[in-house]
């Protein structure tokens, strides 16, 4: 999950589409590698009292399952961030091949999960890299809102030079519509926009701007568990289906 503008739903996405494929019966990794926690905290991970976090693993080369929680969703579990995390990015800088500590790590477990979301923070540092270079694609959140594919472009060239440098099987695959205001003209237009932009990429599912998906992390449940019946609980269900190639 990736997108450097701040708020666009890329923690939101990867707690609930996680949750949601969990619930459809794959394994599921949610890795947090932004230094916020909020796709743990989200996952009802208590992030002060970790006994390891994404920060070991990637600086201090803790094998990840060291630091791997369940959550209270089955087959859901997280490997949590720490605040550590925020001086991650200039510790990174003289470390020996530090664009792939990530990659490196998740290679242990890979086989382990059906799927690994990894939530980057809302920057293109070294975190992100990191996620990019271990990644095989990117899903990138896209809101309804006016100023939706500014900074894109930036995003684009980068994925570009991670592929050409670290990582030559990565690929935006995935657009994910989000808080989507259907009282608007503006989130239809911009909605648009997107799909004449990236055609197939875009899912069908658009993702509804809704009170419960953002009250759901403050009770550190994903919006499944939060509120079962709610829009943004079918939303993220269908999305889920939709990710997967069908129902599994």
């Amino acid at each position: 999950m990736a997108n450097q503008k701040g708020g666009v739903g890329k923690t939101t996405t990867a707690v609930n589409l996680g949750a949601c494929l969990a619930d459809l019966g794959y394994r599921t990794l949610v890795v947090d590698l932004d230094p916020q926690g909020n796709a743990s905290t989200g996952l009802g991970i208590n992030i002060r009292g970790l006994q390891a976090s994404m920060y070991d693993v990637i600086l201090n080369d803790v094998p990840i399952e060291d630091c791997v929680e369940a959550s209270s969703v089955r087959n859901l579990f997280v490997a949590p961030a720490s605040l550590d995390l925020a001086g991650a990015e200039i510790e990174l800088v003289p470390a020996f091949s530090r664009e792939l500590r990530l990659k490196q790590a998740l290679a242990e477990v890979r086989d382990d999960y059906d799927y690994v979301l990894i939530d980057c923070p809302p920057s293109l540092g070294l975190l992100t890299i990191n996620g990019m270079a271990a990644a095989t694609e990117v899903l990138v959140p896209i809101q309804c809102e006016y100023y939706a594919l500014e900074g894109l472009g930036q995003l684009l060239r980068n994925v570009g030079l991670v592929q050409k440098n670290l990582n030559p099987a990565l690929d935006v695959s995935t657009i994910v519509l989000v808080m989507y205001d259907a009282r608007t003209k503006l989130a239809d237009q911009v909605a648009q926009e997107v799909r004449n932009h990236f055609g197939e990429k875009v899912c069908r599912i658009m993702i509804p701007r809704t009170v419960r998906l953002s009250e759901a992390p403050s009770f550190g449940q994903p919006i499944i568990a939060f509120d079962p019946s709610s829009r943004g609980a079918i939303a993220y269900r269908e999305l889920a289906k939709e990710v997967a190639g069908g129902p599994a």
